[in-house]
């Protein structure tokens, strides 16, 4: 695995010829982010040796290298979940090549399903915390020492001080969000009434099918990260809406333009 990741790394190395300062994930209904970016390069994922294929709609496929608030950002249009099939060292595989090209930020978004009692469908969640509940571990197996260590401390997920400045942002912006806890599961169904009351019940605000295992992975590698939730769907154990992949991909493209304000003045005004 590690030379593949190596030899991944050195196929896009030699194509940008820079270090990017952030590596961006959009999740899905989230590929409007892209249009803001000034592109240098633009990849197919199915050009770039070793790389997984997205088979879910709303996932682009492409990454990009450009420009992006005056900082070079390499961008993910799409995203690999457990649910397609993929084991869980396939899912993370592009942030283990982001390390080795020496990224040091890494920005990740999803559509989430609401439980918080404030939340409402198309709200903004700035992801404080998660709950890991995904079936397998992406660190589980031998450590490769030469990514990080064997043990990897959690006690900060998501860097605090992009959340700080990703605030400030919002606020001076007049952009109403909630910070809250994600929870990861499996998928691919949308949660029963019932699952959606176990999530609030341990402390999620928000429930979804990717992200966590991108981040344990990062954080292995010394990545700060920074993680937003679309809400596009509310549930619990009194409440029985109808939700559709369709229904999600509309909340998240009415609450994009926000989301795009909000990671735009994130990555323009955030020095580590």
């Amino acid at each position: 695995m590690l030379e593949k990741i190596k030899e991944t790394a050195a196929f896009i190395k030699n194509m940008i010829q820079e270090t990017p300062d952030f590596a961006i994930v959009l999740g899905s209904g989230l590929g409007k982010l892209k249009e803001e970016v000034q592109a240098i390069h633009t990849l197919d994922f199915t050009e770039i040796p070793n790389f997984p294929q997205t088979t879910v709609v709303g996932h682009g496929g492409k990454l990009i290298y450009g420009i992006l608030e005056g900082k070079k950002v390499l961008m993910m249009s799409g995203r690999f979940h457990y649910y397609e099939g993929h084991d869980i060292q396939t899912v993370v595989f592009p942030f283990r090549v982001f390390h080795l090209l020496g990224i040091k930020n890494l920005i990740v978004s999803n559509a989430s399903g609401g439980v918080n009692p404030n939340f409402k469908v198309a709200d903004i969640m700035l992801i404080n915390d998660h709950i890991n509940m995904m079936p397998e571990h992406p660190l589980r197996g031998k450590n490769i020492d030469e990514l990080g260590p064997r043990f990897v401390d959690m006690s900060e997920p998501y860097n605090k001080k992009m959340l700080q400045v990703a605030t400030a942002v919002a606020k001076d912006l007049n952009i109403r969000i909630h910070e809250g806890c994600y929870v990861a599961l499996q998928g691919p169904t949308f949660e029963t009434p019932a699952e959606y009351g176990m999530i609030k019940a341990i402390g999620g605000d928000a429930v979804g099918m990717s992200t966590v295992p991108e981040v344990i992975v990062a954080k292995h590698q010394g990545m700060d990260c920074f993680g937003i939730s679309i809400i596009t769907d509310v549930g619990g154990p009194d409440i029985a809406f109808t939700v559709s992949h369709e229904e999600v991909l509309q909340a998240a493209d009415k609450a994009m333009p926000n989301v795009i304000k909000i990671v735009k003045g994130l990555v323009k005004n955030y020095n580590a």
